[in-house]
């Protein structure tokens, strides 16, 4: 087979080579000599809500004393509601809901979208949102303008129309999306489409840029929405001396300057030892608490007080009509209820992240140290591209390998997020093939995090487990490399 010279030859080679590559794959897998009850349970992370890790010992029991006694559910929502407010003060409220992407609908929902009730015609707004990664997420509640991005959501899902992604947008509602200034958008994968290369982001230039786009709306003007990691692959390796983003102080001030809400998306993130809402600005910040911070399948919505009432109102949180602090009722997205166990769940992981944090550091430190190690053994023609960090807001290592393609030549394959969707992500669904769970891994980009089969029952890291996993990766990796012909 020829040799490629241009990018779309490369990744028809690589579509036309999966079988071998999965063949590849398996027999290569045969080195690491993964015990057979170990196949298809252990991963590269345990934060994706289709596999998430189980849950810690002292969480479980938690649980199940907890859900032996008799107890109003609002006992645990103000529970939640006095931890949150202990750490990041009393003008801060807090709201669980029964997942991060409830969270995200209740929220612009009661903050964003045009009101539905009186007289009159309606009337119709907008949020602006960084072109980034995961824009099916917190930047999809809207109709996409301007119109080049009507279909940027169309393969992001297994489900198409309005019953996929496109369900979820509100009414009267438009989503304005602002390319960020020394980011990257070209086309990549098997399924052919633009990958947003977040790691170059020039903070300066890009505020300028959400700036005009705030000028040029601000008569529809809602809200700004945005990611909250804090790593350099997601766009937010520029930090002040607190470790905050600085891209997210910016669009933090860019809202309050008009007097909109600024609402953040930080579903693999862990409160208390993550990015800060209070440092950042920010009116709303929501989890998914069941992705790194140690707690049962739930979300967690934290946010200045003022626009937390409309949020806990539309929860039914947020006190009885005849006057009590909280309640625990009926209410517009009574369908976001998180439950007894959930709750119970979610308080004992946040009393664990405020009093001993080191549960869930210590494993990611450690986890820094298996990836560094590792990846320095990869094949030296490609080993200078990855660049690690770590991150206590998401529980990761992150490695990038954007800058393989800055020598003009054919660099590592970067996947889409369509790949993923589709089944063709070479570096997801080659894991499968070795019988490990497969991670995050698009945009040139890969997260990696304990959890799944690589901690034990108190969340502590298994290093030989660990370092199986990652070492499967790399030998992935190399496989891909050699069937892309980049070396050719």
């Amino acid at each position: 087979m020829a040799a490629p010279k241009l990018k779309f030859q490369m990744y028809k080679r690589l579509q036309q080579k999966t079988p071998s590559i999965y063949a590849e794959a398996r027999k290569a897998a045969e080195t690491l000599n993964i015990p057979d009850e170990l196949k298809g349970a252990v991963g590269l992370t345990g934060a994706i809500s289709g596999c998430p890790a189980p849950l810690r010992e002292d969480i479980e029991k938690a649980m199940a004393t907890e859900g032996r006694k008799v107890v109003p559910l609002v006992f645990y929502v103000d529970q939640i509601r006095e931890i949150i407010k202990e750490v990041y003060g009393d003008d801060y409220d807090a709201a669980p809901v029964n997942t991060c992407e409830a969270g995200l609908w209740v929220s612009f929902e009661t903050l964003v979208t045009p009101p539905m009730q009186g007289r009159g015609d309606n009337y119709r707004t907008r949020y602006i949102a960084p072109y980034e990664r995961h824009i099916h997420h917190q930047a999809s509640y809207g109709r996409p303008f301007p119109p080049k991005y009507k279909d940027i959501l169309g393969d992001r899902g297994s489900t198409a129309g309005e019953l996929g992604f496109y369900g979820k947008r509100q009414n009267n509602l438009d989503t304005v999306l602002v390319p960020m200034v020394g980011a990257e958008y070209p086309v990549h994968g098997i399924n052919y489409h633009p990958v947003p290369l977040m790691k170059n982001i020039q903070v300066k230039e890009s505020l300028q840029a959400l700036e005009t786009a705030a000028k040029r709306n601000e008569t529809m003007l809602s809200g700004f929405a945005s990611l909250g990691y804090d790593t350099p692959g997601y766009g937010y390796g520029d930090k002040d001396p607190k470790g905050t983003p600085k891209l997210l102080k910016g669009i933090a001030a860019l809202a309050q300057s008009y007097n909109v809400p600024y609402i953040i998306d930080n579903a693999w993130g862990i409160p208390v030892i993550g990015s800060n809402i209070k440092n950042i600005g920010a009116d709303v910040m929501i989890y998914s608490m069941d992705k790194a911070s140690g707690s049962p399948t739930s979300g967690l919505i934290i946010g200045k007080e003022d626009v937390m009432v409309s949020i806990r109102r539309a929860l039914g949180m947020h006190g009885n009509r005849y006057g009590t602090t909280s309640s625990y009722g009926k209410a517009a997205f009574v369908t976001q209820d998180p439950g007894k166990e959930a709750l119970s769940g979610q308080v004992a992981a946040l009393k664990v992240l405020r009093d001993k944090p080191q549960v869930v550091t210590k494993p990611i430190d450690e986890l820094y140290q298996i990836v560094t190690d590792e990846f320095k053994k990869i094949d030296s023609r490609i080993r200078p591209y990855f660049k690690l960090s770590k991150s206590y807001n998401s529980g990761v290592v992150e490695i990038n390998y954007e800058e393989s393609w800055k020598s003009g030549k054919l660099g590592i394959p970067i996947f889409s997020i369509e790949d993923m969707y589709s089944g063709s992500n070479l570096f997801q669904d080659g894991m499968t093939q070795m019988g490990i769970i497969p991670t995050i891994a698009y945009d040139a980009n890969i997260f990696i995090s304990p959890g799944l089969g690589t901690t034990d029952e108190h969340g502590q890291l298994i290093h030989e487990r660990a370092r199986m996993v990652v070492r499967g990766l790399v030998m992935l990796i190399e496989i891909v490399c050699n069937n892309a012909g980049i070396f050719e």
